[in-house]
């Protein structure tokens, strides 16, 4: 049998180091699907209940790998449904490549079923490369292209293949004019500032008295560094929320993550510091960081459009995190003044004893807080976790406490719901030796990641470590946005949209034969804990959580105090609750030695 395009294309792809492939079949994507099947490759194909979620799981596995993401899906709704999992990896810089079948090449332009402008469809998302092949020999280098692209730009790539074509006997392009040759391979380069920029830079942090740190995403990979170069300046340092397991939480000076979701020692380091080294971060909002003018900046992004566009930077390193502060830190004064890190030192103490007081706080029936507090100190050794985006990821970004080996992400730039079962299962896929727990909550559950549920115990036999925790914070409540109303916009919770149905979730994870464990109960949330870490397979941890616990901000401004008092006068569903313990909380942090 000759080989087909299909054929080929798995061929080309695995001589690139492809292992893994996400996503869902189609008839726009037999040939491809038949091809796989066949292969000798190696290639494995995990299949998702959405295509989404198949994206989703491509940029995870990016994230937790540091290898190029591959996602596949059909023609038509198939290709559409990818979307916004590649934009997950799009606004978190990660290199994706998503496949995507097409209508046969004579039907093209016709308004053929499912026939969509693919092209069009992904030129944003995947505006790096996206390409739709019209011949055999032309599949060769759109597969070379794509993945060097991906992997050199950290970029999405999208090849569209018609299904006609999949099946077409291969042929390699001609030795003749208007054909390319293209060959595999790509080493990513050392990228290390010259060295007159690192001494400007190195005089900017000398000369700094207060330094504070800024870590991202960027900096995972260079933890040693970033600690070596914190210790030459006594400087403390706050993460990114992609950036929390660049630094082990047990080091003093380290003051947590910063924004909305943030600690107050990450807070008080940027309203205090007056000078700013911020290394592979893109860290958003500019309200957390320094005032314009307070603060002398050092920047170091390997992606030049990343620089000085979150502060104006006095000196911009254009480079690998790790390689430059490895280049830097010869340059670096040893600073012996410990004023300032003792200061931060002790406001990082005093603040996880605030977490632990707000964490033990009443709530009706479990506090939110008291769940990832509980689970801090369980985590086992190499865990890796996931988080939804919504209030959950308040706790995620606070309470755990972050060691050496382990790793976390979530879905940063977009901040999109229903990324956390996926990634956890891309976790599973990438490490299937390491211990893996996802926090989600209701809203994200219902709205996509139930279905993956089924994903994990379809595949949970192929991991060598079974550890999987898929927690779910049960409140009936829509929370995170919930909140933003009411302390944003002044107004009172809008049940009509905020309000979501009671599902029993552990009990679906019985039906589909995972272990389910349901706690309502404050004094059980660490035995639960117990229970499901020790638990020979995966995990559905339901914990019935108070709605009305507030994900507060590190820093509460007057007019957000002044539109939290307009709701409460206007009246709220749950005023009674409100007034008796959240006032309280949300009030405290404006008045003198408040903490809140």
């Amino acid at each position: 049998m000759a080989e087909t395009v299909g054929d080929f294309f798995w061929r080309r792809m695995a001589d690139w180091g492809v292992k893994v492939v996400f996503g869902y079949p189609g008839d726009g994507i037999n040939g491809l699907l038949g091809a796989l099947s066949r292969s000798e490759a190696g290639i494995t194909f995990i299949q998702a209940r959405h295509e989404e979620m198949a994206a989703f799981m491509a940029s995870a596995y990016a994230k937790f790998t540091g290898d190029i993401g591959v996602c596949l899906a059909t023609s038509g709704p198939g290709a559409s449904h990818l979307i916004t999992g590649l934009y997950d990896a799009r606004l978190d810089h990660q290199p994706v490549l998503a496949i995507t079948g097409q209508q046969a090449r004579n039907a093209l332009g016709g308004h053929y079923q499912q026939e969509l402008d693919l092209q069009a469809m992904f030129k944003d998302v995947a505006g790096a490369f996206v390409q739709q092949a019209s011949a055999p020999a032309q599949v060769r280098h759109l597969v070379d292209r794509a993945i060097r692209i991906a992997k050199g730009e950290r970029r999405v790539t999208a090849i569209i293949l018609p299904n006609d074509l999949q099946d077409v006997p291969y042929e390699e392009p001609p030795r003749k004019h208007g054909t390319v040759h293209s060959g595999i391979g790509y080493a990513a380069p050392k990228v290390v500032p010259y060295e007159q920029d690192l001494r400007d830079a190195a005089r900017v942090l000398n000369e700094g008295r207060k330094v504070a740190l800024l870590v991202g995403a960027g900096a995972l990979g260079a933890t040693d560094e970033v600690v070596a170069v914190a210790d030459r300046l006594q400087a403390g340092a706050a993460k990114a929320l992609l950036g929390k397991a660049a630094l082990p939480d047990d080091l003093p000076w380290a003051t947590g993550s910063i924004g909305l979701l943030g600690t107050k020692p990450s807070w008080d380091l940027m309203m205090e510091c007056d000078t700013l080294l911020m290394i592979g971060s893109g860290f958003p909002y500019s309200e957390f960081l320094p005032k314009e003018g307070q603060a002398r900046g050092v920047q170091i992004d390997l992606e030049p459009g990343m620089l000085s566009i979150r502060y104006p930077m006095e000196v911009n390193l254009q480079g690998d995190a790790a390689e430059t502060l490895r280049a830097l830190l010869p340059l670096l004064e040893q600073k012996t003044d410990t004023a300032w890190r003792d200061r931060i030192a002790g406001s990082v103490a005093d603040w996880w004893k605030d977490l632990e007081a707000r964490a033990k706080a009443g709530a009706d029936p479990v506090n939110p807080q008291r769940v990832t507090w509980e689970l801090s100190p369980r985590l086992p050794e190499r865990a890796i976790l996931t988080s939804d985006s919504g209030s959950c990821a308040n706790w995620f970004a606070r309470d755990l406490k972050m060691r050496r080996g382990m790793m976390a992400s979530l879905s940063g730039g977009l901040a999109s719901m229903g990324a956390a079962v996926p990634y956890a299962i891309a976790a599973k896929v990438a490490h299937p030796d390491r211990p893996v727990v996802a926090l989600v909550g209701d809203g994200a559950m219902q709205m996509n990641n139930m279905a993956e549920l089924i994903t994990i115990a379809k595949y949970r036999e192929h991991w060598s470590n079974k550890t999987l925790v898929i927690c779910v914070f049960n409140n009936e409540d829509l929370n995170q946005v919930t909140w933003e109303q009411r302390v944003q916009e002044g107004d009172p919770k809008f049940e009509a949209s905020q309000v979501i149905p009671n599902v029993p979730y552990h009990r679906f994870a019985e039906l589909i034969g995972l272990k389910g464990i349901y706690v309502d109960d404050p004094e059980e949330v660490g035995a639960a804990w117990d229970a499901a870490l020790a638990h020979p397979g995966p995990v559905v941890l339901e914990v019935k959580t108070d709605p009305e616990v507030p994900p507060l901000p590190p820093h509460i401004t007057l007019e957000q105090a002044k539109k939290f008092t307009s709701m409460l006068i206007k009246g709220d569903p749950e005023e009674g609750h409100l007034l008796a313990d959240t006032a309280r909380q949300v009030l405290s942090t404006m008045l003198p030695g408040g903490r809140g």
